[in-house]
């Protein structure tokens, strides 16, 4: 990782969310790249992270992937590129379905020309298991992120490399269900659960983190590099979340809403036949040689796996293990240190 940062460029779109901090945070302390930029719209963010690091080396640009002068301006001169900008939230791309179009479809195309047009030589997307099997507006426009990627790396004539990585829920990220149990807490309010069955994957920031630098080290042109990480039911996360903050309110069922799965998937069944699976990693390889001659005729596997790899067939971790894993999370050691 030492050669391939030094005397880089990187590049981070939406670098002021979760993701953007942390991986900020690990480059500076342990890569120390010749410059980071910070591509996003939201200025406040920006500056609170320029007053948080102070690093000469940390470069800011106001701008928005659904603009494609602004991304294609802030890419010359970079080696390297984190798309993390998206709508992430389930709700509000299913009520503004074609804002989750503008910035996670068409801005998305727009990275990827820019750096196939500034020979960028890496670019790594960040995608979710919400893009697996879709069934709400946040998942197919990620889908369509993916299918965008995949193109690109097929058809381009650049040196540049395009591929991805998928993980399931990152905890504490912003907006995901834990800082919410926090909130509702300090509130004694209940936790709202919608399925006490529903099982979701659980991976910790800084393991996504080592996800997206994996995919940055080892992935070849049209991969999606996939985590194999541990799930829980939404019940056992809630109950967790109630013993360690000793909560009086308890628990409360509200039912599946609207673009929600009992469980989720982050790698089909027809992908796993095209996968290299390592101890913590998947490998989606995409770039086969089609011959759309023998396409017609002729087929290449005999069989599908039996099932894909989702939340529901991963490790599975009890109430203890939950518990133990929320407790391991740098923020709520916070929380806990400063009391609710």
């Amino acid at each position: 990782m030492n050669k391939i940062f030094e005397n880089s460029t990187i590049l981070v779109t939406g670098g002021t969310g979760s993701f953007g901090h942390q991986v900020v945070k690990r480059l500076l302390e342990e890569f120390h790249p010749k410059e980071i930029i910070i591509f996003s719209r939201d200025e406040k963010k920006q500056f609170d992270m320029r007053n948080l690091y102070k690093n000469l080396n940390l470069k800011f640009i106001i701008g928005d992937v659904r603009d494609r002068n602004s991304v294609f301006s802030a890419m010359k001169g970079v080696d390297y590129v984190f798309h993390a900008a998206a709508l992430k939230q389930v709700p509000s791309c299913e009520f503004f379905p074609y804002e989750a179009v503008r910035t996670n479809i068409i801005g998305a195309e727009n990275v990827l020309d820019a750096a196939e047009e500034n020979n960028v030589k890496k670019v790594v997307v960040l995608s979710t298991d919400k893009a697996v099997y879709p069934i709400n507006a946040m998942g197919i426009s990620k889908a369509m992120m993916e299918k965008l990627m995949l193109a690109k790396a097929r058809s381009s004539k650049s040196k540049t490399v395009f591929c991805g990585v998928r993980y399931g829920n990152v905890m504490y990220s912003r907006g995901s269900v834990i800082p919410y149990f926090i909130d509702l807490i300090k509130k004694d309010q209940p936790l709202t659960m919608t399925h006490p069955d529903m099982t979701r994957y659980l991976l910790p920031l800084p393991v996504a983190i080592e996800l997206v630098l994996f995919a940055l080290a080892h992935g070849e042109n049209g991969d999606i590099l996939v985590r194999k990480s541990p799930a829980s039911t939404v019940k056992d996360l809630a109950d967790a979340m109630v013993e360690i903050f000793n909560h009086k309110a308890g628990t409360k069922v509200i039912g599946i809403r609207e673009g929600e799965k009992m469980h989720e998937t982050l790698v089909t069944q027809e992908e796993l036949m095209k996968s290299e699976s390592y101890d913590l990693y998947y490998r989606v390889k995409n770039l086969s040689t089609i011959d759309y001659d023998k396409y017609f005729t002729e087929g290449s596997a005999s069989e599908f796996t039996k099932e894909g790899y989702t939340s529901e067939n991963t490790q599975r971790l009890s109430l203890q293990e939950t518990k133990e894993l929320v407790l391991s999370l740098e923020e709520i050691k916070e929380v806990l240190k400063i009391g609710i």
